[in-house]
């Protein structure tokens, strides 16, 4: 079924793209446009990207990981729906804020605050246990509004970037490796946390293993969350460009 339903959206998301996006507007191109190896001598998009990375350890990790926690820490399979769409409802509704927090902070700054939210919030993950599904829903709550700013933020800073008489290749370069490294974030997350947690004795369904699961799924991603904060913190006044 979900097949069948994919294929249709795609085909109309494809077609209103193609109908509704405008002409595009001359701007300034930089000698030598492709060139993905030209992308990565811009230091500047270096950084960002290391941030990037970092941060999107951090996500990918509890996504990875969060059916088993609700299902075996929490013992609240059937909330499962419900704390993802809280989620990303959250999410969506926090994305009005951060823009605005932006056009009066900076990009960096806001997404920093959304990094300290997201930080707060999720370490009071790791104190949970079975039944404790209002606790889980706040965090869901908080860490989906952090989630509007990395939505948002991230990629408005890698535009500025790729656009700017500093660029060292085409816009195309850029958003070819950031694109690039999402998808790689979520491999390395799976790739890092399952064979771990299998180390470390955890098996879906029972109760082994729980400490493990909590320390991945709670912990390991402050750990990456506190890094990109840390870079981003390094590198605000690099990382925000005028054009």
């Amino acid at each position: 079924r979900l097949a069948w339903l994919f294929l249709p959206l795609l085909a109309l998301a494809a077609l209103l793209t193609l109908a509704r996006t405008p002409e595009p507007v001359a701007r300034f191109s930089p000698a030598g446009t492709p060139g993905l190896r030209r992308a990565l001598a811009d230091p500047r998009f270096v950084r960002l990207l290391a941030v990037f990375v970092a941060n999107g350890i951090a996500a990918a990790l509890p996504a990875t990981l969060v059916l088993f926690f609700v299902a075996d820490v929490l013992r609240a399979e059937a909330w499962s729906g419900a704390f993802r769409a809280l989620y990303f409802a959250a999410g969506i509704a926090g994305l009005p804020l951060w823009v605005a927090l932006a056009g009066r902070l900076g990009r960096v700054r806001a997404w920093l605050l959304a990094m300290a939210l997201a930080v707060a919030a999720f370490a009071g993950a790791a104190t949970l246990g079975e039944g404790a599904v209002w606790a889980f829903a706040a965090v869901c709550l908080l860490t989906g509004l952090a989630l509007g700013a990395d939505l948002a933020l991230p990629p408005a800073l890698l535009a500025d970037i790729a656009e700017s008489r500093q660029a060292t290749a085409g816009a195309g370069a850029y958003f070819g490796w950031w694109n690039l490294v999402a998808k790689l974030n979520l491999a390395l997350a799976a790739g890092l946390a399952l064979p771990l947690l299998a180390a470390l004795g955890y098996r879906p369904g029972g109760g082994e293993g729980l400490a493990a699961l909590t320390l991945v799924y709670a912990l390991l991603p402050l750990f990456f969350k506190l890094l990109a904060a840390a870079l981003a913190w390094r590198w605000r006044d690099r990382l925000e460009v005028s054009a």
